[in-house]
């Protein structure tokens, strides 16, 4: 693996077990890893990208993705990914997973923050940008996005998960905390007090807008990722977790049920 000085930041660990992934004798075909709606995605996506590079490898550039959640399932499925990352410990993870996998020569790590992307990498080069559990820890979160939007390639994709305000709400009140959830549903970054580790948490109409207005993406999917997870006891999500994929996957693009989804999940293209 080809590692820079050192990177850290968010960790993108949407996978809830943040299992390492190995490989996968398929994965050419397709991402591996759980078939949860976020990497159904994903993998539409991958064989977008895989026409249009005409054989080539999909070049992949994972921003906060320092453990390799994302970032070595990507690898598995043949692409040439790059990490941005600004924690020593979140790389050093990640070089473990990767070499674990077999992946590590398809994995460049390189240290350096989302708010300054375009000094670490180079613009338009990605055909796909992650930017997951990220932009509810950066400072400035419309030059995030800038950033994000500035390193796909034109006709690339960017992926976007990020915590949602009010499932938030609805947690802190179903634990019987009430004045949290009054909170984060009235304060404007979504937080529920000054103890809270996120910065903001945004809700499906504001974080569409943000990508469109101040990335000028084009927006083609919104859907919630853990539409049910946390709201069912523990022994139902234990005993059955293929059959709780499969409604998770059904309920993942209904609007009504955004509100309950614990991460919103967005997949925006750069048209020019």
């Amino acid at each position: 693996m080809n590692v820079g000085p050192d990177p850290a930041g968010a960790d993108p660990a949407s996978d809830p077990a943040g299992a390492d992934p190995g490989p996968d004798p398929a994965a050419e075909g397709g991402l591996p890893g759980a078939d949860g709606a976020v990497r159904r995605v994903l993998r539409a996506e991958l064989a977008r990208a895989r026409e249009r590079r005409a054989g080539q490898p999909v070049r992949v550039l994972d921003v906060g993705g320092g453990t390799g959640v994302w970032a070595v399932p990507m690898a598995a499925a043949g692409c040439a990914v790059t990490v941005v990352d600004i924690s020593p410990d979140a790389l050093a993870t990640l070089r473990g997973r990767a070499l674990r996998a077999g992946m590590d020569d398809r994995i460049t790590s390189v240290q350096g923050d989302v708010q300054t992307l375009s000094e670490v990498v180079s613009p338009g080069g990605a055909d796909l940008v992650l930017g997951h559990n990220l932009l509810e820890v950066v400072d400035d979160v419309a030059a995030a996005v800038a950033q994000l939007a500035g390193a796909a390639a034109p006709g690339g994709a960017v992926s976007v998960l990020t915590a949602g305000r009010h499932a938030a709400a609805l947690a802190q009140a179903h634990a019987g905390r009430l004045d949290e959830a009054r909170a984060v549903l009235t304060d404007p970054a979504g937080r529920w007090g000054e103890a809270d580790p996120l910065q903001r948490r945004l809700d499906a109409t504001g974080l569409r807008g943000l990508l469109e207005s101040a990335a000028g993406l084009a927006i083609e999917v919104v859907q919630g990722d853990g539409v049910f997870h946390g709201w069912l006891p523990a022994s139902i999500e234990e005993d059955d977790p293929a059959r709780l994929e499969d409604l998770e996957a059904l309920v993942a693009d209904h609007p009504e049920l955004l509100v309950l989804a614990a991460r919103l999940h967005v997949l925006a293209r750069r048209t020019a």
